[in-house]
C-alpha cells in the first residue's frame, strides 16, 4: 500500500526575493551559459545595470558611462541624478521598488518592471551601489543579495551619479568568461539608439553621430551595398535600409525603448509588412513578399510607453499599442514607412531603379528554383523518416516546452564514431546531433540552387528549418564538432563557408561555434585531466608527477561517450565563430576559398602549426 504524502500548512513556504531569483536565474535572466554565447546570463547582468544608466541619459542627466570589465570584475559609472540616498539599499534589494513607476519621470523606460539590478545583486558573490548627489554620497555593499555593509549618508566631492560593482557568483555561473567583443557590440547598439551619449569601455571610447545608420554602416560594407544606406527619423521612430549584393536572406535589427529585440516581435513584422507594401503601391505590381524582401538589410527602433516584452529578458515586443493617444504599434510604423520611404523613393529614382531590378532578379531565380525546392522539401521529409541523420532533441519532438529553444544546440559531426559518443552522452532534453557524409562541397561562388541540389546542404537546411531565413530557426546554438586535425580542420572551413555563403546573419546573430575537445588526457590512478592545449597538459603532468598515463586524442570518435558528457555538458567549451569587420564576406571568402594565389600560400607557410607543436618528446 502506497503511503498518503502529507499536503499541510509545513508544505507552504514563502520565498524571500533574493532565493526565489537564485533558484529560478532562468525567469529573470534568460540561459546561464558560461560566456560564449552573446544571451548568456553574465552579458545580461552588465546590461540590466546598463540600462539604469541609459534611462538616466534619455532623461537629459549625464552624457557618458564609464565600463570596466576586468576578469569577472564589472564597474558601471553613470553621471546621472544618482538614485535618492535614502533609496539605495531599497532600489537593489527591494522587489517592485524603483522610480521607473512614475512615468512623468520614465515615460518610455527599459526598465519598467524594477526587477533588473535585484537579479544583478541576488546572482553575485559581491555587489555594490554608490549614489552621489547634492555633494552626499551612500554606498550598499551585498554578497549574493545579502547586505554586509551600508555606512550610512557621508559628504562627497565627487560627481553626481551611480556606481554599480559587481562579480558574477560562480555557483550560479560556472566557469565563465567575458568576451570583449560580445560586450562591444552591445555598447555600440547603445551609442547607435542615443545619438550624443559616449560609452567609455575599458579605456575605449564609442560614440555615434548617425544613429541606426552607422549600425548599418557597420555591419555591410560599402562594396557590398546595393546603394548608400536610406536612413529615415521622427519622433519615436527611426528606421536604416539598403540591399546586400553579397547576401540571400533578410537580415533585420530591431529595437524597442533602445532594447536590442533578438527575437523581434509585433514592431518588426510590422515593418517587414510595411515595406512590402510601400515597395508594392511605389512600382504598381503586386510582388512577391520574399522577392522584394531578399537580401534586404535594415533596422529599426521605436519608442512605445510601457512597453509589454515576452520575457524579462526583453528580447521580443508583445505590444500591439504604442501607448497614449498614438495608434497601434503596425498602424504606426505603416504610416511612416508609407509617407517616407515612398517620398524617398520619388526622390531618388536612381535607388528606386536599383530596388526594383533586384525584385526582378529575385523573382526569376526563385521561379527557376521553385521545382527544385519542392523535391528538395520532399527528398529531405524522407530522409528524415527513413535515416538517422538528424538525431533530433525532445523540445523539437513535442516533448517539452517550446520556450527552451534559448537552450538547444545542434552539433554537426563529421563521421559515425564520433556522433555516435555525441549521440550517447547528449542531453536529450535540448541536444540534437546531425551526421555528415564525407566532406561538404566547398560552396564559394556557387548559387542558391546547390544548397537544393546537394543533399547534405539540403538536409542540414531543413534540420535548422532556415529556408526561408533565421526567423524560426530550430537550434540556438549551432556547433560544428569535427576532429582537430587536417581533415577535421578542412571540413570545419567548408561549413563555415557554406553558412557565409548562405546564411551570414547566422554568424552575424552569433548562432556559429566550434566545439573545443581535449587534445590529452593525462592520469594516473587517482585522478584525471583533460588538457586542451600543451600548457595544460604540461601542468597536469606536474600535478600527478611520476610518470602518469598519457593519451593522445587524435579524433572524436577515439573519445568513449561516458568521457564526452564531460566536454558536452555544463563544462562545455564552445569558440563563437566571428566576422571580422575589417574584411567583407566576399573578400573573405575569395581569399580562403577561392582559387589558390601567392598571397593565401603565403598566409598559410607563416601559420602553419605543424603535429610537433602538439605532441613533444615522450614522456
Amino acid at each position: 500500500m502506497t503511503q498518503e504524502t502529507k499536503y499541510t500548512e509545513d508544505n507552504i513556504r514563502s520565498l524571500d526575493w533574493k532565493e526565489h531569483i537564485r533558484m529560478r536565474p532562468g525567469m529573470y535572466i534568460g540561459k546561464l551559459g558560461d560566456g560564449s554565447s552573446p544571451d548568456d546570463g553574465i552579458y545580461i547582468l552588465i546590461k540590466e545595470v546598463l540600462d539604469n544608466s541609459i534611462d538616466e541619459y534619455v532623461m537629459g542627466a549625464g552624457k557618458t558611462i564609464e565600463i570596466s570589465v576586468k576578469e569577472t570584475f564589472v564597474t558601471i559609472r553613470d553621471y546621472g541624478r544618482g538614485i535618492p540616498l535614502g533609496k539605495v539599499v531599497d532600489v537593489v534589494s527591494k522587489m517592485n521598488t524603483g522610480g521607473k513607476y512614475d512615468s512623468k519621470a520614465f515615460k518610455k523606460s527599459v526598465g519598467l518592471n524594477g526587477v533588473g539590478t535585484k537579479a544583478v545583486n541576488a546572482l553575485s558573490s559581491f555587489f555594490k551601489v554608490q549614489s552621489v548627489r547634492d555633494n552626499k554620497t551612500s554606498i550598499a555593499e551585498f554578497e549574493r543579495g545579502n547586505l554586509t555593509n551600508t555606512p550610512g549618508i557621508e559628504e562627497s566631492t565627487l560627481r553626481k551619479g551611480t556606481k554599480v560593482t559587481f562579480t558574477p557568483d560562480v555557483e550560479i555561473f560556472v566557469k565563465y568568461k567575458f568576451r570583449s567583443e560580445y560586450i562591444i557590440k552591445m555598447i555600440k547598439n547603445y551609442v547607435y539608439l542615443n545619438t550624443g551619449l559616449t560609452i567609455i569601455f575599458n579605456g575605449e571610447k564609442y560614440f555615434s553621430e548617425n544613429g541606426l545608420k552607422d549600425l548599418l554602416d557597420e555591419n555591410i560594407a560599402d562594396e557590398s551595398k546595393l546603394f548608400s544606406t536610406i536612413h529615415l527619423m521622427e519622433e519615436d521612430i527611426e528606421i536604416a535600409l539598403t540591399y546586400s549584393k553579397a547576401q540571400y536572406s533578410e537580415e533585420y535589427h530591431s529595437f524597442v525603448n533602445g532594447q536590442h529585440t533578438t527575437q523581434g516581435g509585433t514592431h518588426q513584422n510590422a515593418y517587414r509588412e510595411s515595406i512590402v507594401k510601400t515597395i508594392r503601391e511605389f512600382f504598381g505590381k503586386n510582388y512577391d513578399a520574399s522577392d522584394v524582401r531578399k537580401s534586404i538589410v535594415t533596422a529599426i527602433s521605436i519608442k512605445v510607453m510601457e512597453p509589454i516584452f515576452e520575457s524579462q529578458t526583453k528580447t521580443k515586443l508583445g505590444s500591439t499599442e504604442m501607448g497614449g493617444k498614438l495608434p497601434t504599434v503596425r498602424t504606426f510604423i505603416n504610416d511612416f514607412v508609407k509617407r517616407r520611404l515612398d517620398n524617398y523613393l520619388h526622390r531618388n529614382p536612381d535607388v528606386a531603379d536599383k530596388i526594383q531590378k533586384k525584385i526582378v532578379q529575385a523573382e526569376k531565380e526563385r521561379k527557376e528554383l521553385s521545382g527544385i525546392r519542392k523535391l528538395a522539401r520532399d527528398r529531405a521529409k524522407k530522409a528524415s523518416l527513413h535515416n538517422k541523420k538528424l538525431r533530433d532533441c525532445r523540445v523539437h519532438l513535442g516533448d517539452m516546452k517550446k520556450d527552451n529553444r534559448l537552450d538547444t544546440t545542434l552539433f554537426i559531426t563529421e563521421g559515425d564514431s564520433a556522433s555516435g559518443s555525441i549521440t550517447k552522452s547528449r542531453n536529450v532534453n535540448t541536444q540534437a546531433v546531425f551526421s555528415l557524409k564525407g566532406k561538404p562541397l566547398n560552396s564559394y561562388g556557387l548559387s542558391k540552387k546547390i544548397v537544393y541540389e546537394n543533399e547534405e546542404f539540403n538536409l542540414l537546411q531543413s534540420a535548422l528549418n532556415i529556408e526561408d531565413g533565421i526567423e524560426n530557426l530550430r537550434y540556438n546554438n549551432i556547433v560544428i564538432a569535427t576532429d582537430a586535425d587536417v581533415d577535421g580542420m578542412h571540413i570545419r572551413l567548408l561549413l563555415i563557408t557554406f553558412f557565409l555563403q548562405f546564411f551570414p546573419e547566422l554568424i552575424k546573430e552569433g548562432h556559429l561555434y566550434i566545439l573545443d575537445t581535449p587534445l590529452f588526457r593525462v592520469r594516473d590512478k587517482k585522478e584525471t585531466f583533460y588538457c586542451y592545449s600543451e600548457q595544460e597538459r604540461r601542468d597536469a603532468i606536474k600535478k600527478l608527477r611520476g610518470k602518469p598515463e598519457l593519451t593522445r586524442f587524435k579524433g572524436l570518435g577515439e573519445i568513449s561517450p561516458d568521457e564526452f558528457v564531460h566536454f558536452i555538458g555544463k563544462d562545455i567549451r564552445l569558440d563563437p565563430v566571428m566576422l571580422d569587420k575589417e574584411m567583407p564576406i566576399s573578400e573573405m571568402l575569395s581569399f580562403y576559398m577561392g582559387k589558390n594565389t601567392p598571397d593565401r600560400q603565403k598566409f598559410i607557410i607563416e601559420n602553419l602549426k605543424v603535429e610537433q607543436d602538439l605532441i613533444e618528446e615522450d614522456i
